[in-house]
């Protein structure tokens, strides 16, 4: 993969309860179909969505936002980063974008922030689409325990330890299967002074306690809920994926990526994308009251994807 390809526009900035954070938007050259918001997990940015984000933005405005500890929004130690701030976070970021009701996409730790500014803070989508989301029990490695029980410890590594300690846990994702460049691209944010204290705090940061009160309310979801796994994710194992869907609304089936591990929108993005095209256009034709949706509009989507997309789904989405 080329490192340009993980790139995106240079962030504008909004301050939200004092933390600053970085926001993206890909405008599509003609009118705008709708708006998708994208949201990262850990220890991610935005840039993981840099492929998908380019392709949906040919038809709707995407937003993306770098969470408060992550990318290329601050790091300062006094921006609280645990999962509960930032789904206040969120709520508050998109009604000062003035989003109506946007589609919203979340990966990783992004899916129980975007579900706690749903069930917690109110906000408003027109369906939501989780990938690989840590939100059930049980998530968090022996490293995140590692972590939060030596929280002054981890930060006073050497800098080269340090950096191949980061450098095997981001591959680690994708059961390295990353090319060495865009691994690189991953670590960077992390690997200086200011970037090395952020990694661990976010780490300890992240507590199972926060994301139980939004697993006890998953059935109270307002909107459609999809959701696309990695068949090989060796951190929240597919096996997660069908005891998600079977406590959210709906019933659109399970979309499993054959070859891919955690970080689908990295390792498999035209076949993300393509789930997400079919996905929105099926929203878009359920809001709009269309007959022939309404006649045709079963859930079809196969079951299992091959990395590279289109060829094993149905045309018509879920």
């Amino acid at each position: 993969m080329r490192t340009d390809e993980t790139r995106l526009p240079d962030p504008g900035h909004v301050v939200i309860d004092g933390a600053t954070i970085a926001t993206y938007v890909l405008e599509p050259e003609g009118p705008s179909a709708g708006d998708v918001v994208l949201c990262h997990g850990t220890p991610w940015s935005s840039r993981v969505w840099a492929q998908v984000a380019r392709r949906l933005s040919a038809t709707q405005r995407v937003h993306l936002w770098d969470m408060p500890g992550y990318g290329r929004s601050t790091m300062d130690a006094g921006a609280p980063v645990d999962l509960p701030t930032q789904s206040a976070r969120l709520a508050r970021l998109l009604a000062h974008w003035g989003l109506d009701r946007p589609h919203l996409v979340a990966h990783d730790v992004g899916g129980a922030v975007a579900l706690g500014a749903h069930l917690v803070h109110g906000a408003e989508y027109a369906d939501l689409f989780l990938w690989d989301t840590v939100t059930l029990d049980p998530w968090g490695s022996p490293f995140f325990r590692l972590v939060a029980d030596h929280p002054d410890v981890f930060p006073q590594l050497p800098p080269a330890l340090h950096a191949a300690l980061v450098r095997e846990y981001v591959s680690g994702a994708s059961r390295h299967r990353l090319d060495a460049a865009t691994t690189d691209v991953l670590a960077e944010p992390w690997l200086d002074e200011v970037g090395q204290r952020a990694f661990y705090r976010q780490v300890a940061a992240l507590r199972p306690a926060d994301t139980r009160p939004v697993a006890a309310r998953l059935g109270e979801v307002r909107c459609e809920v999809g959701v696309g796994w990695g068949a090989e994710d060796p951190w929240v194992p597919v096996e997660q994926a069908a005891r998600l869907r079977a406590l959210l609304p709906g019933d659109a089936p399970v979309v499993e990526l054959d070859g891919v591990a955690h970080l689908a929108p990295l390792e498999a993005p035209r076949a993300v994308a393509d789930t997400l095209d079919a996905w929105l256009s099926r929203s878009r034709e359920s809001l709009t009251g269309d007959a022939a949706s309404a006649e045709t509009g079963s859930p079809v989507v196969a079951g299992h994807l091959p990395p590279g997309g289109g060829s094993g789904m149905s045309s018509s989405g879920f």
